[in-house]
Formats: structure tokens, C-alpha cells, sequence
């Protein structure tokens, strides 16, 4: 348990909790272990409320650690983000300062990071960091596997210095106004979970390197209007139904030398997972716009032609998995599909399945000799890190035991395994090897308080459900109004055994409310069949599972629960199901705080809406279904919209114009409009002040 923290003693909860980035800061992150299993690397905060990262490494042998990087001693100033970088956090969810990311060797010997805009390299070894020559607002920066050359993206290029600083130059420079080398495009960071544009080749003498061209994509201008004197900022936004970028990918050499990777882009627009290990020729997986069909390219590293391995198809749509594909060391190809047979996301080697039936794969952590590392879970509630043999089996000792969520990294016999219980305060951090297990030093702030949570399995289909009440509720002593406090759609949980993600709702729970989270169909971790049923109808469905699980918690609380005042809160996709379940469920639900929500489907962009609801000029009925606009003149009940006016996301429209459509059918609601905010808020005073409101307007909708 972390050391008490006379923080929260003398700043309210919600300030912490934004001050702390949700308690994250202080804690250990982005783990990597080196090939020899002799260190381990991470990103850590000097504090729980710093937001500046230093770069780590921890020595297996002595236990001791060192700082490789302080932002605080490298930099003569303050930080300066290019307006690229601040983008591309935005699609990450980065908040953080200082070091953020870093990449290293293949062995570990150094590490490469981007400071202040500007291109470091550290010595794994001495400790020592020193800056590289570099052009322009540095991006993205990876040292080759050989640890010679470290390749960035700046400015639209991809250009490369060797370590030594010697022969800083340009691979790949924009052959176009909007063209793009070595980056992501907005929907691969957004939604394909690919937030890197180039791959280096095992050797170091090559790279593979995503070109892309938005010139077609529509652009949308994003302002602030408390800044009327700034000129708007041209964003170029894929909505579904309208034109993606033109992503290509391209074999470049050390010499400037370029081949463009060769497959058909007319059935296959979408460049997914890009792999190239010392075990085979580079791999590509790409996908048809409709997401159905998707194909495993072999890539000849001399030609740059392309042959077929495998081609996947699905009625509904596929998934990208990080980590997947990939070679194993005989060459084999490793892809994650699912199994409808099992209903079961599960590894599999040259097409056929590994592993157990029942364990939900989530993503290939990395392949080595001995197996594959997965982070799966058999318990929608739990993930776990662990080891599936080439043969199919898992042995004793292979992954991480307990309930809770365990996330890091394994080479060799070195483990490092963050995890958060729970059964303990946020999250440890631990080093296991040579059969001793060591806690890496941890900063996080303490909250005050442990959340006391209870898990139900409620209704016939045991939706995973959280229940809070406030710490000093007797049971029996009084009924309560109910928050419903779910994000409910694809992609992302909230009910796990996790005690860090349960800090806010408790606080919320303190205030006098009974904190309902339910996770229903569409969440990760319940198999394919549990992912797809909300194909084209993801208002109804995910709303029908929070009423149902509203349903199985006045079942187990009779007499503690007020089904007469019952408010529901959310953000993003959260923010959409709050709204619609006042518009659509009056009867049930009686007050609404919607944050940046996604109110018409066809605002939202190409890759994430056409999943599930295909293309608007196929399916107009099917999107009108998901929109809320059609909805305003049902409005009956209290509802707060909130939304960051600099939100190029979620953009601000989708609050405007449901909050014109309720305007013109003469129902009252609120707008409270964030000004200079984006899809996150991590201004402290803007966050807690947000808190605030929301439960100052639920209380007064809610009161008995």
C-alpha cells in the first residue's frame, strides 16, 4: 500500500483526481524488458502529481534502478510540443509530460526518445543521454534493431541519423501538399490501435514506411470561440460515408532508394498491422472498407511484392489485434481470430487454432521461442499475462494468477508485471526473476480512501456490474437514487476487479448515490459473438443491457435503491448512452449528464461508425435508428450536455445541433460548453469544476 498522502487531506477529490491524471502518475508504465532479461525500462513520474516522465531502468542482478533520462536535467527551459506531437497524444490519450514513449535495439543497449521536440538517445548501459542532430519538431523517434540508426518523423518526412549523430538526412519528404511519411493517419491512431508509421527492418539497412495523402478527405475547421482572433484549424476528418486517406506502403533503403509495396487498394483501402522480424519476411494485413474481409501479405524484402498467407473474412467485421500478425521462429504466421466454433478469440498458427477454448485473447504481447505472449482473460473482470506453448498448452505457472488486471512484459525468465487488485491500492508494480519477486519504487498519490465495490452478474445474460454505495451506508437504512455511470460501447470496460478504476465512482458514490456500472454486449472480453450483437442497432442493444442490469441491482437491493430517481452519466460513447436513455427511456431513467457525446452517427468517422452501422448511403435507415437528433421532441427529463469546443474527435457539432433540434421542439435542457477543452480535460480546475456541476445538477433532478 502506498505510503498515506497528505494530499488528499487538502485538495477535494475531484482536483486529486485531476491533478493525479486519475492516479496515474508516480506509478511505473510502459515496461519493456531487454532481450537478456538483464533490465528492465520504463517511464516513471517523479511524484503523484508530476506530470513530467523520466526514462528507467531497474537491474535485475542488484535491484537497484537508475534514471537514463530527467526532462528536468536534459532541458534548459521548459517543454515545447510541436502542434503534430500535441495531436498525436490527443489520439493516445497522453497527458503526460517529459518522456512519454521511448523504443530501443533489439538487445537493449539504447533507447531512443523525443524531448521538448528534440531527439535523444540513452545509454542503457552508463545511464547517459545525450541529444542527436535533428530537423524540425521530432516524432515518433525508433533506433534500429542493430542500434546504428535512429529514424523520426518530422514535418511530413521520415528522415534518420546515425547514433554516433553522424549523417542526419531525409529518407522520405512530402511529394505533395497533404502527403505524409512515417506517420499514422487519424483513424489508424483513433480506432485501429496503430499509432506508428514506419518499420524497421531486423538488420537496420531498410524500413517500411506508410505513405498517406489526405487531399480527398473532408476538411472541418475547429476553433475556439473564446478565441475569436485565432484563425481556425484545418482538420482534415474522415465522417463515415466520406473519402479516407490514400495510405500506401513503401520499402525505403538507407540510400533514399524507394519500392512501393504492391497489393490491391480497391478492395483493401485500410493498411492495419505492418510486422518484420528476424524469423521471415515482412508482414501487412489489410482490410476492405466494409471491414469483412481482410488479407495477411507476405512482403519479398528485394521486390517489394506482395503474396497472399492468409485472407480472413466475417459476416459482421473483423478485429485488429495489436501484435498480430506475426512470424514465430520457424517462420509460421500468428494471427488472433476468432473462432465462432469456440466463441472464442484465440491465437492461431498458419490458420489453425492454439490455446484454450474460453480464454478471450485481447492482444499478441510479442512471440518468442517458447510461445506466444498473450494478454487474455477466461473472466471478463480480470486480464492476464501469460505464456500459450506452440503446441496449444498452457503450463502450470504460465500466467498471471489472481482476480485482478495484470498488464507489462516478458523476456527470458524476467517478468515485470504491473497489477492492479482489488484487494490493494491502485496499482504495484513487480519484477519477478530468478524466483524473487521485487516492487519497482512507486509514486502514485493516495486517494484517502479504498473503493468498496461490490461485483453482481445481473440478468439472464450475468452483465458484469459494479455497485458502490457511499462508505458510511448501513444496509436497510434508506433507499437511495440510483447513478447509472457507464461508457457501454465497443471497445472499452469498466467493470473490473481494479480498484484504481472504481476511485471517482466511489466519490460520486459519497455524494448520496448508489453508482451503477454495467458492462453490456459490445464490451471487450466475451467472445465474438458477444462483440457483434450490436451490429446495427448499438442505441438499442447497449441501452437494453443497462436498463437490465438497473433491473438486477434493485433485485439484490430492494431496500436500498430508489427506482423512482434514477440519473445516468457518461462520456464519449458513454455521453451518446446517456443522452439516448432519457430520450428513448424516460420511464426509467430521469436525468441526464451527457459528456461529449456522439449524437448523429454520421458526424463520427469512417473506420469505428461503419463497423456497426456499414455506410450511411447503403444503410440511411440504420444510421436514423442510431441518431439521436430524431429523438429531441421526446425529451421529458432533465438532461446537461457537455462538451470541449476544441474537440476534433467528438466534434462540438454533435452537442450543437441536438441541442438545436431540442430547441426547436421547445424542450428546456443545458449546455455548458468547455471552452479550449478537447476530447480529454486535463485542466485540473476545468475537470473539477465539471465534477462539481454534474453532481450539484443530478442532486437537484434526483431529490426525493
Amino acid at each position: 500500500m502506498p505510503a498515506p498522502d497528505p494530499l488528499h487531506e487538502t485538495v477535494a477529490f475531484p482536483r486529486l483526481y485531476a491533478r493525479t491524471l486519475r492516479f496515474t502518475l508516480g506509478v511505473p508504465r510502459s515496461l519493456s524488458v531487454t532481450e537478456d532479461g538483464s533490465r528492465v525500462l520504463f517511464v516513471r513520474t517523479p511524484s503523484g502529481t508530476s506530470r513530467t516522465g523520466s526514462l528507467w531502468a531497474y537491474d535485475v542482478a542488484t535491484g537497484t534502478e537508475r534514471c537514463l533520462a530527467d526532462p528536468d536535467v536534459l532541458l534548459a527551459g521548459s517543454e515545447q510540443l510541436s502542434a503534430d506531437e500535441r495531436a498525436r497524444r490527443e489520439r493516445s490519450r497522453e497527458s503526460g509530460a517529459g518522456v512519454v514513449a521511448y523504443a530501443t535495439d533489439a538487445v537493449g543497449t539504447v533507447a531512443s526518445f523525443a524531448l521538448s521536440g528534440r531527439l535523444w538517445l540513452a545509454d542503457v548501459s552508463s545511464g547517459e543521454s545525450r541529444e542527436l542532430p535533428s530537423a524540425g519538431a521530432v516524432i515518433d523517434p525508433r533506433v534500429d534493431p542493430s542500434g546504428r540508426q535512429v529514424a523520426y518523423a518530422s514535418g511530413g518526412a521520415l528522415r534518420v541519423v546515425g547514433v554516433d549523430g553522424d549523417g542526419e538526412r531525409a529518407l522520405a519528404e512530402p511529394d505533395g501538399a497533404h502527403v505524409v511519411w512515417g506517420q499514422a493517419e487519424f483513424v489508424a491512431a483513433e480506432d485501429m490501435d496503430r499509432d506508428r508509421g514506419y518499420w524497421w527492418a531486423p538488420d537496420g539497412e531498410s524500413l517500411l514506411v506508410e505513405r498517406y495523402d489526405d487531399s480527398l478527405v473532408p476538411v472541418w475547421y475547429v476553433s475556439d470561440p473564446a478565441h475569436p482572433e485565432r484563425e481556425p484549424l484545418a482538420h482534415r476528418y474522415p465522417a463515415a460515408g466520406t473519402a479516407n486517406v490514400d495510405a500506401t506502403l513503401w520499402l525505403v533503403g538507407l540510400d533514399g532508394s524507394r519500392t512501393e509495396v504492391e497489393w490491391d487498394h480497391d478492395t483493401s483501402p485500410y493498411l492495419l498491422r505492418v510486422a518484420w522480424s528476424a524469423w521471415g519476411d515482412p508482414l501487412v494485413q489489410v482490410m476492405s472498407r466494409d471491414q469483412r474481409v481482410a488479407q495477411v501479405l507476405s512482403i519479398d524484402p528485394d521486390t517489394a511484392r506482395t503474396s497472399v498467407l492468409r485472407e480472413l473474412r466475417d459476416p459482421d467485421w473483423l478485429d485488429a489485434f495489436q501484435g498480430a500478425p506475426a512470424r514465430g521462429p520457424d517462420g509460421r504466421l500468428v494471427t488472433v481470430e476468432a473462432d465462432h466454433r469456440s466463441d472464442t478469440n484465440r491465437v492461431h498458427v498458419d490458420g489453425l487454432p492454439i490455446g484454450p477454448v474460453g480464454l478471450q485473447v485481447g492482444s499478441v504481447v510479442s512471440v518468442a521461442e517458447q510461445g506466444v505472449l498473450v494478454q487474455a482473460t477466461a473472466e471478463p473482470t480480470e486480464q492476464h499475462l501469460g505464456w500459450i506453448d506452440w503446441d496449444g498448452t498452457v503450463a502450470p505457472g504460465a500466467f498471471t494468477e489472481g482476480a485482478a488486471v495484470h498488464t507489462g512484459a516478458v523476456s527470458g525468465s524476467t517478468w515485470a508485471v504491473a497489477r492492479g487488485g482489488l484487494d490493494a491500492d491502485g496499482v504495484r508494480v513487480f519484477v519477478v526473476a530468478g524466483g524473487e519477486r521485487r516492487e519497482l519504487t512507486n509514486h502514485q498519490a493516495y486517494a484517502g480512501f479504498r473503493p468498496q465495490v461490490q461485483l453482481l452478474r445481473t440478468g439472464r445474460r450475468e452483465l458484469r456490474t459494479a455497485v458502490l454505495f457511499p462508505r458510511e451506508h448501513e444496509p436497510g437504512s434508506g433507499r437511495l437514487p440510483v447513478l447509472m455511470y457507464p461508457y457501454g460501447g465497443p471497445h472499452s470496460q469498466r467493470v473490473v476487479v481494479a480498484s484504481r478504476a472504481y476511485l471517482e465512482s466511489q466519490w460520486l458514490a459519497d455524494q448520496g448515490f448508489c453508482v451503477v456500472i454495467a458492462d453490456g454486449r459490445g464490451t471487450p472480453a466475451r467472445g465474438p459473438a458477444w462483440d457483434r450483437s450490436v451490429r446495427d442497432d448499438l442505441a438499442a442493444v447497449t441501452l437494453a443491457d443497462q436498463v437490465e442490469a438497473l433491473a438486477g441491482v434493485a433485485d439484490s437491493y430492494p431496500d436500498d435503491i430508489d427506482t423512482g430517481r434514477v440519473g445516468i452519466t457518461g462520456w464519449s460513447y458513454g455521453g451518446y448512452l446517456a443522452a439516448y436513455a432519457v430520450l428513448a427511456q424516460p420511464d426509467v431513467f430521469h436525468a441526464a449528464v451527457a459528456g461529449a457525446p456522439v449524437t448523429e452517427q454520421r458526424l463520427y468517422d469512417t473506420f469505428y461508425t461503419e463497423r456497426y452501422l456499414g455506410l450511411p448511403a447503403e444503410q440511411p435507415d440504420v444510421y436514423d435508428r442510431n441518431s439521436l437528433l430524431g429523438l429531441a421532441d421526446r425529451l421529458e427529463r432533465p438532461l446537461m450536455l457537455i462538451h470541449g469546443m476544441v474537440d476534433d474527435n467528438v466534434v462540438v457539432a454533435h452537442t450543437l445541433l441536438l441541442s438545436s433540434a431540442l430547441l426547436a421542439a421547445g424542450k428546456p435542457h443545458t449546455v455548458l460548453p468547455l471552452t479550449g477543452v478537447t476530447h480529454m480535460t486535463p485542466q485540473e480546475v476545468v475537470a473539477e469544476n465539471i465534477k462539481l456541476l454534474q453532481v450539484d445538477f443530478l442532486r437537484t433532478h434526483l431529490s426525493a
